[in-house]
Parts: structure tokens; sequence; C-alpha cells
């Protein structure tokens, strides 16, 4: 069994739009990297808003689709980080680190739970 509660995952889903959205003005990063960061806060509220979980609004996207983004921004944002640093230039650690995080929370959701809430 995973610790992530598809309840706690959407908790913290939401916290990281509000991190994304933060993250520009707490760190002073601008350019670029802002707008990423912007983008980000964006597509994971909509992402967020449309999944079927607990705390999902319209439940449209399936939480096997959601997954599947995650996995696939968390490695994308630490590549971007390490192999593109121009385009994150002074916001390097804040991607690596939220890229960790994205990932981890990935791999320990119980995913199989939210269909049954």
């Amino acid at each position: 069994m995973k610790p992530i509660s598809p309840i706690i995952h959407g908790i913290i889903d939401y916290a990281t739009v509000g991190l994304f959205l933060a993250a520009p003005s707490l760190l002073g990063f601008g350019g670029t990297a802002a707008l990423l960061s912007y983008l980000l806060a964006g597509v994971h509220l909509l992402m967020t808003v449309l999944s079927n979980m607990p705390l999902g609004l319209l439940k449209l996207v399936p939480m096997r689709l959601h997954a599947l983004v995650e996995l696939i921004v968390g490695p994308s944002l630490i590549g971007l980080a390490l192999f593109a640093p121009m385009l994150v230039s002074g916001a390097q650690v804040f991607f690596i680190v939220a890229g960790i995080a994205i990932f981890l929370v990935w791999r320990l959701t119980d995913y199989p739970a939210a269909a049954t809430t």
C-alpha cells in the first residue's frame, strides 16, 4: 500500500499550484523561469480540477492520465534544469527540487484508491 491517499494527493496538488505561483516572487527569479513557473501552476490547477479524484471538481480526467502527466513532468523539470539551464536561469535548483517532489508524489500515491472514492 502506498502512503499518499487520493485526498492527500489532491491537497498536495493544490499546494503545488500555490508554490508554482509564488516561487518567482519568493525566490526572486524572472524571465522564462517565471513564465514556466506560472504556466506549470496553470496546467497543474487545470489537471487537478479536472481529475477524477476526491478533490477534483469536474472529474473528467482519469487518474491514470493524471498519474502519467506527473510521471512525465517530474523528470522533465529535472532534465530541463540540468540540460537547458539557460531557460531557467536563476531557478535551476527550484525546478530540480520541484521535479523530484512531483516524481516522489507520483511514486508514493495510491492511484487505484482514487477510483473507489
